[in-house]
């Protein structure tokens, strides 16, 4: 008996406590805005665009990886060649 009238106190207690919560939260005045502050960051990373002189340079250097990788495939042919025509001499 004495355990569920303590029980039952503590139940009245806390429904008491909890709406007391809710009473201080409204007890505003109607005049006064509520104002929520963001404290969300956003952070922006801007990347410089690329210069006229720097994107000639890119193309300068692709066209230029392009022509080594021809040269070295017709250096490749040519080995080829060479060694055939070793091979048909002897």
């Amino acid at each position: 008996m004495k355990k569920s009238l303590l029980l039952a106190s503590l139940l009245a207690l806390a429904l008491t406590a909890c709406g007391q919560k809710d009473e201080a939260a409204v007890d505003t005045d109607a005049d006064t805005p509520i104002v929520e502050e963001s404290t969300t960051t956003t952070t922006v990373i801007e990347t410089p665009e690329e210069t006229p002189a720097e994107a000639a340079a890119d193309n300068a250097a692709a066209e230029a990886n392009q022509a080594a990788d021809s040269a070295e495939a017709a250096a490749d042919d040519a080995e080829k060649a060479a060694d055939l025509a070793g091979e048909e001499a002897k």
